[in-house]
């Protein structure tokens, strides 16, 4: 006998009550613990409670005798089969079924009805005798409500049999959802629907079970039952999206008959090293195992799947899966597969070719595998192809042209890989297809690499509805054959390198409902025209994070487009100078955002009583005026950004339902009401810096718990500030810099555990750094600078590990510069000038590393003052860039440390103490130093010959201290020609100094240590040399017009010279020939003696 089947035996009365009492018992203590949660809800229900206790006993049992027959059965399994026992079951059995019928009318009902009928003292009492029917054999709690009641057939003799049972939660969001499925309900929601509890053994008692469907359900994480395995005729079962937890029992192996199984869940894994228990399941179509940690078979997996030889659709998602079979043909028994899904797995390997012997698939998904090399050629033969996943991998390459053939593909998806080249023979191969392209989504965004023009054979994928393009190199203009496609919803292109203009055949688009052309540097005029057709058109995006305006919105004042948005994004690009009158139309906006548009003028009242409910709204950056009107409604958590314009008046007052605000850099005047923070209970971010506000900082402020900005910088805002700091676990940016705050920093902002950036600058504050900041671990910027505070610098600082902005210059602190600051490793600005510190520089301070690595420029930035280059600078946008140590004009004494680590210092200014000792030779080494200020110290010896090398120094300060020798000539330093930068130091000699060093008089020592005979034979020469060359032009014009110049005046003395030259001609040629006879005689005559 199988050990899973349940052994035979019988029932006696006593032990069915004895049972029945248990489970009453159990359900009892459920009901307890469930109700106070609903409390006194449930009272109004009383009357409703009384009207079903009637329903019970007017529902027609007439209907019921011919289904509920099962005496017989039921009598067999007591001992004492007595009629009267029969009829007792039989009447029992009756009951249970009216429950059933009410239940099932209770469906209708909205959940909270549900429960209060449920949890009601006569309904419940009867719920539990429910728990007594095989169908309903779970350990029930008043929590679950039935979906769905079971299908009860009579086909045999016997009586009903259950052989369905739908449990499905339809209520939770599937496993394989994603956050883009409209369908779905929240989580809390779905939660709520959920059965729960242990499944009981007796659900064995459906014998004929065919079809088991616990999904999106609750089981907290219990064991997947091992008695499953024992429904032998069981035909579907899915338990995806229930929580079970633990191993996979290897008794489903049982289930021969199985055709569909469904476990993916994330709470699941498998213990076996080679899934052996699959290979039972003889008649499996459907399998999906997604999210199922299958790592430990990871080498073996596809052994199991195998042996499946009916197996038409396979998922294996997220399962920790390595390696994919290298063997030519792993799944040789698998001939029929249409359903491939091996996503989000880390194969790290190139596509196998055996993928090309399923003939058959329609659907292949491999995305986030790290796949790597190109995309193989053979896709072609897989005619069958509908879906295509390969994105999130690390593809190269170019794009196969056998990607075209596929004509009934209707999904293709590789972003986010590296693919290069261009699209044009892809997209010919698509339009060569003879009753066109099935395609209706391309998705080929975020590969960089790939570009070139759009083809126009773009325009024959007559049945594309998605076209994803952003994040390539994609140049030139959109092609005209755009206006063809019909079925186009959603066109995405942004972020690429389109520089053309946009063509007016887009608006010929009527199915668009999305067009994003953002970050691309467009050009030319967009008319009315470009809109003509694009009636569904709800999202319109067209924005640049680049200043420069290419792009030009021409439309006539009273044009009405055929669109209702409820998104549109124009940034950067040119709307004004009026504001946008079409806007009007527009009633259905839920984002605006018209940022840098170039609009000068005033946002008419119209547009303010829209009752727009408007999630966002951004208008920064223009030059927009006149007054924001009170209480404007917005939606809950909506985005307001007025910013960098020039609207005036008070402080307008706006809905309650803001979650962040910003109205910074504006002519705004007059106090922050004073109830701010309880009309905007729901701040995150709030942001009026650049105004001109007055009074105090409001207290209701403190009311805001969620606070995570607050920005009241560069205003007259004046008092102390108050105590409104309790109670902001995620507040992180606290700037009141540049106002006429007065009195102590409070102790209770070191509650303030989130907080990042503290920038109390340019104020009136007194008192000392209170200790408690230090609880302020994460602070990245500690910016008190230009205030009062006096006492010793905290060596708590040191403990601000992610600190990057220490800036306490121009107050009244003293003592010394705590080593612990040498802890801070990712320091890139160290400003403690203008103080009275003294004591010596830390010898540690070489070891700030910061100074030589990059900043993130993601870090809030704000606005902050460095003296660079002898004046005070204000940086905001690039103020990650800059690396500085200020310590200047303080009492610091003793000797220069080394600095030569802080590779990527651009700022060192020591000046203005007593500083003793050499210039350290080292400090050539700081090759990006672009400031060095050294001036009013007790410096001495020689200025480092390594300075030379110093290629970005480009201000340099060494006046007032006690250098001596020459001053350096080459490279950098010949740039350096004022003298007072060297002034008063009275043994420095050289230019561009007034005072010559020994020997320049006669013959000095160049600036490379050159002995002075050689320097003067060198000045010799090239002295020679230079004369040399003055007198050959010279001589040359009077030797030639001493000679010929009389020749060619004077005709006589031409002639003459000329017989002259002729004359010596023959007398040469005479001597000439005289000689060669003599010579040729002499010869002949030596020979003959030679003879003789």
């Amino acid at each position: 006998m199988n050990q899973l089947e349940k052994p035979t035996r019988t029932w006696t009365q006593k032990e069915v009550m004895s049972g029945i009492k248990s489970k009453l018992d159990l359900l009892a203590s459920d009901r307890q613990r469930f109700r106070p949660k609903m409390g006194s809800f449930c009272q109004p229900m009383s009357k409703l409670v009384f009207r079903v206790r009637v329903l019970i006993w007017v529902l027609k049992r007439d209907a019921l005798v011919d289904i509920i027959s099962s005496s017989d059965r039921v009598g067999t399994r007591l001992k004492s089969p007595s009629s009267t026992a029969k009829s007792s079951w039989l009447s029992l059995t009756l009951f249970q079924y009216n429950i059933i019928v009410l239940l099932s009318w209770l469906i209708s009902m909205p959940p909270f009805i549900s429960f209060c009928l449920f949890s009601s003292p006569p309904l419940f009492s009867i719920l539990k005798l429910l728990n007594l029917v095989p169908a309903m054999a779970f350990s029930m709690s008043p929590a679950l409500k039935l979906r769905e009641k079971p299908l009860l057939t009579s086909n045999k003799p016997e009586g009903p049999r259950v052989i369905k049972l739908k449990l499905r939660n339809q209520y939770a969001r599937s496993p394989d959802a994603n956050d883009e499925d409209t369908g779905a309900f929240e989580d809390d929601y779905g939660a709520a629907h959920a059965f729960g509890g242990e499944i009981s053994h007796s659900l064995l008692d459906l014998k004929d079970l065919r079809y088991l469907d616990l999904s999106m359900n609750n089981f907290e994480g219990l064991q997947i039952p091992k008695f499953i395995g024992s429904f032998k005729r069981l035909r579907y079962l899915n338990l995806s999206g229930a929580s079970f937890g633990g191993t996979i029992p290897p008794h489903l192996g049982n289930l021969s008959s199985l055709l569909y199984l469904d476990l993916n869940s994330y709470s699941l894994e498998s213990v076996e090293d080679d899934l052996h228990w699959l290979s039972g399941l003889s008649s499996l179509r459907h399998l999906n195992l997604g999210n199922i940690d299958l790592s430990k078979a990871a080498a073996y997996w596809h052994r199991a799947v195998n042996s499946l030889s009916s197996l038409l659709e396979l998922r294996l998602p997220r399962c920790g899966l390595s390696s994919l079979p290298d063997l030519p043909l792993p799944f040789f028994n698998v001939t029929s597969l249409l359903v491939l899904d091996l996503s989000n797995n880390d194969f790290n390997s190139s596509i196998p070719h055996w993928l090309f012997n399923f003939s058959s698939l329609a659907y292949l998904d491999l995305n986030s595998n790290n796949l790597q090399g190109s995309v193989p050629e053979g896709f072609g033969y897989l005619i069958s192809l509908k879906y295509i996943d390969f994105s999130s991998n690390l593809f190269i390459g170019h794009l196969p042209r056998d990607l075209g053939k596929l004509c009934n593909l209707r999904t293709l998806k590789l972003s986010f890989n590296s693919i290069s080249g261009e699209i044009t023979e892809f997209m010919d191969g698509l339009s060569e297809c003879v009753n066109s392209s099935s395609l209706e989504s391309l998705d080929l965004g975020f590969n960089y690499k790939l570009g070139g023009f759009l083809p126009n054979s773009l325009g024959h994928l007559k049945n594309l509805k998605s076209l994803h393009l952003w994040s390539n190199s994609f140049v030139g203009s959109i092609p005209n054959s755009i206006g063809n496609l019909s079925s186009l919803q959603g066109f995405y292109i942004s972020e690429n390198q389109m520089n053309g203009i946009i063509p007016e055949s887009v608006g010929q688009l009527s199915a668009l409902v999305a067009l994003d052309l953002s970050e691309n540097p467009w050009v030319g005029v967009v008319t009315e025209s470009h809109f003509s057709n694009l009636t569904s058109l709800t999202e319109l995006a067209i924005k640049k994070s680049f200043l420069n305006i290419t792009l030009v919105f021409n439309v006539n004042s009273k044009w009405i487009p055929p669109f209702k948005l409820n998104y549109l994004e124009l940034q950067a690009c040119q709307l004004g100078p009026k504001f946008p009158a079409w806007l009007r139309t527009q009633n259905q906006l839920k984002t605006i955002v018209l940022n840098n548009a170039r609009i000068s003028d005033t946002i008419p009242d119209w547009f303010w009583k829209l009752d727009l409910q408007l999630e966002l709204l951004d208008v920064a950056n223009n030059q927009l005026s006149g007054r924001v009107p009170n209480s404007l409604k917005f939606p809950k958590n909506a985005v307001v950004d007025l910013g960098s314009n020039r609207f005036h008046g008070p402080f307008p007052h706006f809905s309650s339902n803001l979650s962040s605000l910003y109205l910074r850099d504006n002519l705004f005047s007059g106090p922050i009401p004073r109830d701010v923070g309880k009309t905007m209970p729901w701040l995150t971010n709030f942001d009026v810096s650049w105004n001109s506000l007055n009074g105090t900082i409001p207290l209701s402020l403190g009311k805001i718990t969620g606070l995570t900005s607050l920005v009241l910088s560069n205003n007259h805002l004046s008092g102390e500030i108050p105590l409104i700091w309790n109670d902001k676990p995620d507040l992180y940016i606290v700037d009141m810099a540049n106002n006429s705050l007065s009195g102590e920093i409070p102790s209770s902002m070191g509650t303030l555990n989130s907080l990042m950036f503290l920038i109390l600058s340019g104020n009136k504050l007194s008192g000392e750094i209170p200790s408690s900041l230090q609880n302020c671990k994460d602070m990245d910027s500690f910016d008190l600078g230009d205030n009062r505070l006096s006492g010793n610098l905290p060596s708590w600082i040191g403990e601000m590990q992610s600190l990057l902005i220490l800036r306490l210059r121009s107050n009244l602190f003293d003592g010394n510069i705590p080593s612990q600051v040498c802890s801070l490793s990712h320091l890139h600005i160290l400003d403690v000038a203008h103080n009275n510190l003294s004591g010596s520089v830390p010898s540690c301070l070489g070891n700030l590393s910061g100074m030589a690595t990059e900043i993130s420029s993601e870090r809030y930035e704000g606005q902050l003052s460095v003296v660079m280059k002898g004046r005070e600078l204000i940086y905001q946008n690039t103020l990650y860039l800059v690396n500085s140590i200020d310590l200047s004009d303080n009492n610091i004494s003793g000797k220069l440390p080394e600095l030569r680590n802080l590779s990527r210092l651009g700022t060192l200014n020591l000046s203005r103490n007593h500083l003793t000792g050499n210039i350290p030779e080292d400090v050539g080494s700081l090759s990006q130093l672009e400031t060095l200020d050294l001036s009013r110290n007790q410096l001495s010896g020689l200025i480092p010959p390594s300075m030379v090398s110093m290629t970005s120094l480009n201000h340099l300060n060494l006046s007032y201290n006690r250098l001596s020798g020459k001053i350096p000539t080459s490279n950098q330093f010949q740039t350096f020609n004022d003298p007072s930068i060297y002034r008063n130091n009275l043994a420095l000699c050289g230019e561009p100094l007034a005072m010559k060093c020994p020997g320049d008089d006669e013959a000095t020592t160049d600036s490379s240590g050159v002995d002075n005979e050689d320097h003067d034979d060198e000045h010799e020469d090239a002295f020679e040399m230079k004369w040399f060359y003055m007198s050959m032009g010279p001589g040359f014009v009077v030797g030639f017009w001493g000679v010929f110049g009389p020749l060619i005046i004077n005709r006589s003395w031409r002639r003459a010279y000329f017989r002259f030259l002729d004359e010596m001609k023959d007398r040469v040629m005479v001597v000439i020939t005289v000689n060669v006879a003599w010579l040729q005689k002499k010869c002949k005559w030596e020979r003959k003696h030679h003879r003789t």
